[in-house]
């Protein structure tokens, strides 16, 4: 028979306490690597804002809007992580975030216009010497220790990375019965939509980098690849099999989140357009159905079906596990194109358009009794002004006809 060293009712208090010893010292190592990463992260800014900001607008080397597309709000930003910093020093971690959290709205700005400030910065060292030449004098400051204006303008968008895991490690070790929980856990959600909208940008940067590139292969301009709304999915070589029985041809084609672009390569002969592509027709995936006809199983290769209103290919593929990615990626367009139209239908027909339009009763010829309107009429009518609705959206009917569309705005991506 054994004997316990202490009463039953003690061990579990001991275990109990021994967990909140052991969230205390993760909570205390949290909150000291956040104070440390805060202190020089404000040393940081503070470089940029004295050295940069403030210098540039008083010596005027740059015109007022060029540096806003530079350094946007980062001006602000140094402010309230100087709150923030103050808060953090004296212990008052949960106030400190909760205000810092009201003002994120400063951050947004800044992850917003990341992309061009690169572009606007680039264009300036390019065309402004006196600026280059100032550029170069502040970085061989000590103070900067060989580091570069273009790597500081980031540190925003990475300390907005920072904080995420740096909070929610703090609120992970907080107890729900701590004073701070609650502002701790409302700021790691206001920090982590800022760190999505991160995300969300660099997807669309890296989708409009893909669909210049494309827009770059082919040839002429023509093609419109750059469109509202349009993400880049994959591209690759595929045999497409003829209707007839003929030898099948080899094809370039890239897939879109709306159509997939068939190509075929320039004449070799050409030196200027050797390594670019003649698009050859464009199928909206709008109506499509995908089929795989055969290559369900571990075998060489594979035949894909595609089937459009007006047209129908068969792609066959020597290599299986190129082929089911094909498969999948189409799918998975189509899904997504196919609920996104039915989406539009819904919220449109709750929007309470009517079918018809409102009679004219002081044109007694043109009046017309509602009944007697048949149930397929008033639908393609109402199909009719749905269409007329959209006037950007690519038309359906003709599935085999070269892209066409004009696009002012930039390409985002899925």
């Amino acid at each position: 028979m054994s004997f316990s060293p202490h009463p039953p009712g003690l061990s579990g208090c001991s275990s109990i306490q021994e967990q909140r010893d052991r969230w205390e010292r993760k909570r205390s190592r949290a909150a000291k690597e956040l104070v440390q990463t805060e202190q020089h992260y404000c040393q940081q800014l503070e470089l940029v804002t004295t050295f940069f900001v403030e210098i540039l607008k008083a010596k005027g080397t740059l015109k007022e809007d060029v540096r806003e597309g530079i350094f946007s709000s980062i001006k602000s930003i140094f402010s309230m992580n100087q709150s923030l910093l103050v808060h953090l020093e004296n212990g008052y971690i949960g106030k400190g975030l909760e205000k810092f959290s009201s003002h994120l709205h400063h951050y947004n700005t800044y992850v917003d216009n990341i992309y061009n400030a690169n572009k606007v910065l680039g264009i300036q060292l390019k065309k402004n010497k006196a600026f280059r030449r100032f550029k170069k004098l502040q970085e061989a400051r000590p103070q900067f220790n060989n580091q570069k204006l273009e790597d500081m303008l980031q540190m925003p968008v990475q300390r907005i990375r920072q904080y995420k895991h740096l909070l929610q490690d703090l609120a992970a070790n907080t107890s729900p019965d701590h004073p701070e929980f609650e502002q701790l856990s409302r700021a790691v959600a206001a920090v982590c939509e800022v760190f999505q909208r991160i995300q969300g940008n660099a997807q669309r940067h890296e989708n409009h980098l893909q669909l210049c590139r494309v827009q770059k292969l082919l040839q002429g301009r023509k093609t419109r690849v750059l469109a509202p709304g349009r993400w880049f999915i994959r591209e690759g070589w595929l045999n497409m099999v003829p209707p007839k029985g003929s030898e099948a041809k080899t094809k370039m084609f890239f897939l879109f989140s709306d159509l997939l672009l068939e190509a075929r390569r320039c004449s070799p002969l050409s030196l200027s357009n050797g390594e670019k592509f003649v698009s050859q027709h464009a199928y909206p995936l709008q109506d499509a159905a995908v089929e795989k006809v055969f290559g369900h199983t571990r075998s060489q290769g594979g035949l894909l079906s595609l089937t459009f209103p007006n047209a129908k290919l068969l792609l066959m593929s020597s290599n299986h596990d190129d082929l089911n990615d094909w498969y999948q990626c189409l799918n998975s367009a189509v899904r997504k194109l196919q609920a996104k139209h039915t989406v539009v239908l819904q919220r449109d027909e709750q929007c309470g358009r009517p079918l018809l339009p409102a009679v004219d009763h002081s044109n007694p010829g043109r009046k017309r009794d509602l009944a007697s309107v048949e149930p397929s009429e008033r639908i393609q009518k109402s199909v009719a002004e749905l269409e007329c609705s959209a006037p950007k959206r690519t038309k359906q009917s003709v599935d085999a006809e070269p892209i066409a569309e004009d696009s002012s705005s930039s390409c985002v991506i899925l």
